[in-house]
C-alpha cells in the first residue's frame, strides 16, 4: 500500500492584505503573522491552538496555512491545500507519472526553497486544479503521530 502524505496547510490568495488580516481575524480569532517582502509579503495564520513544545497543533486534524499576494499569474488567483511528501523530487515525477505538471515561482521544476520552511512546487492535477508539496525542513521529525 502506498503511504498517504496529508494535508498539512492551506493558502489563500489576497489583494488586500491588511483587509484580509482584519476580516479573519474578526470573522474567525484567527491570529497572523505578517511576513515581510524578503518572504513576499506572505501571511501565515494560526488557526488552530499550538503545543509550545512541538510547534504543531495540539488537536490532529487541524492545520493552519498563509495568504500570499494575487499576481497576474492565473495560479495565483485560488485557493491551495499544501500536501507534505518526504522527497519532493521523488513525488514531483510521481505527480507527472500520473498526468499532472509542477509549476515553480523560478519557472523551472527546481522546488523553490522556503528559507526555515522546506522545498515547495505548486502542482497542477489533471482536473487543472492548483495543489502544492511540501518537503518541511527537520521539524517533520518532532511531529506527533
Amino acid at each position: 500500500m502506498q503511504k498517504k502524505n496529508p494535508v498539512v496547510h492551506f493558502e489563500i490568495p489576497y489583494a488586500d492584505r491588511d483587509r484580509m488580516v482584519a476580516f479573519y481575524e474578526k470573522a474567525f480569532g484567527w491570529e497572523s503573522q505578517k511576513l515581510g517582502p524578503e518572504m513576499g509579503n506572505y501571511v501565515v495564520m494560526t488557526t488552530a491552538e499550538m503545543d509550545p513544545e512541538t510547534k504543531f497543533p495540539k488537536t490532529p486534524g487541524q492545520i493552519n496555512g498563509g495568504f500570499y499576494q494575487k499576481t497576474d499569474d492565473p495560479i495565483s488567483q485560488y485557493p491551495s491545500v499544501v500536501v507534505a511528501v518526504d522527497d519532493i523530487r521523488e513525488s514531483i515525477q510521481k505527480v507527472k507519472a500520473a498526468g499532472g505538471t509542477v509549476r515553480t515561482q523560478s519557472g523551472t521544476e527546481e522546488p523553490d526553497d522556503i528559507p526555515g520552511v522546506g522545498l515547495f512546487v505548486s502542482v497542477i492535477d489533471t482536473e487543472g486544479n492548483r495543489i502544492s508539496m511540501l518537503q518541511p525542513y527537520p521539524m517533520m521529525e518532532t511531529r506527533p503521530q
